[in-house]
């Protein structure tokens, strides 16, 4: 297949990029190159005769047209994703996640796009005490960057009852891996644990999340690409829960740091206290998760720990301003 993959030189972006092309199929990635948009992360495979790299913004409607040009599949990661930054600045976050996929959306329609993948997260559900969501579950979003995401899934689904596009939407959990831009937690904390910094932990940590490498994500939106019925969701989790309380002293038993870095914050307003997700549909169509959770944290910890040329000059400037803004006050 030619795929146009948005939002490519992100984190989860990258790795799907790079395991397309590993696959066989052509490759145009469209980024924005925002701050979490890094080319470092598909420089391995900016040679390679089947990638090409497209610099525009998806709400750019000329862009949008021009990329999906001859394109089969659509896969939409291009996205304000993280929940702090979202509550700093709320106005920014429809605008990508809402307005542009509205726009590549009807590009892709008028193109004649095979079908467009928008790629979602689980955090549009909202938090649930117990059990685990379905795809039929309403959305019940409690931050402005999963009410925008859930938007941008309501746009996506809504070509697919009007206009009768090929339209999948996945929703993923909690992801994990390389590359990962350190503002989330685990790269955050490893990063800081790894120069002794202190660690810091929303409210009590108890909050639940629903784990996933980076890798078998991946794996899952293509499989809901290639072998997902049209209209459908498909939720993409790794079925392994744990706190972030936990996760962080498996950080600190990694690293080889003790609890004293451990700084407890202020919690964040409206912090969802537990995610999981019903994967049954996605795993009928054949799919799995791959990575044992635990091992593939600790692969995690030394892949930082080995790259710090790569993460280093990310915590400077803007990202230092930011963590500022974000921590300083509490």
């Amino acid at each position: 297949m030619r795929i146009l993959v948005t939002g490519g030189c992100g984190f989860i972006g990258s790795q799907f990029v790079r395991m397309a092309l590993a696959e066989g199929h052509q490759v145009v990635n469209l980024d924005k190159l925002t701050y979490a948009g890094n080319p470092a992360n598909v420089a391995e495979v900016a040679a390679h005769p089947g990638y090409r790299f497209v610099h525009a913004d998806i709400a750019d409607p000329a862009a949008a047209a021009e990329a999906v040009a001859g394109v089969d599949l659509v896969v939409n990661m291009a996205a304000e994703t993280h929940v702090d930054r979202s509550i700093l600045e709320p106005q920014s976050f429809p605008m990508t996640d809402v307005v542009g996929t509205a726009v590549l959306l009807e590009a892709s329609r008028r193109a004649g796009v095979g079908r467009f993948v928008q790629v979602s997260t689980d955090e549009v559900y909202g938090s649930i005490a117990a059990g685990a969501f379905r795809e039929t579950d309403p959305v019940n979003p409690s931050s402005p960057y999963s009410a925008s995401k859930a938007g941008g899934d309501l746009q996506a689904l809504a070509w697919h009852r009007t206009y009768a596009m090929d339209v999948v939407v996945t929703r993923g959990s909690n992801t994990f891996g390389p590359r990962q831009y350190p503002e989330k937690l685990i790269p955050l904390f490893v990063t800081n644990a790894l120069d002794g910094r202190e660690l810091p932990l929303y409210g009590d940590g108890l909050q639940v999340r629903d784990w996933i490498h980076v890798a078998d994500h991946c794996t899952g939106i293509m499989t809901a690409a290639t072998k997902g019925a049209a209209g459908e969701v498909y939720n993409v989790g790794g079925g392994h829960e744990a706190t972030n309380r936990h996760i962080t002293a498996r950080i600190l038993e990694l690293t080889g740091r003790d609890a004293r870095l451990v700084r407890h914050v202020a919690d964040r307003p409206g912090h969802d206290r537990r995610y999981a997700l019903d994967t049954a549909k996605l795993r009928a169509l054949g799919w799995a998760p791959a990575h044992d959770v635990d091992t593939a944290l600790a692969e995690t910890v030394e892949w930082y720990r080995a790259h710090r040329a790569w993460w280093e000059p990310i915590k400077t400037g803007e990202y230092r301003a930011y963590y500022e803004a974000q921590y300083g006050g509490r």
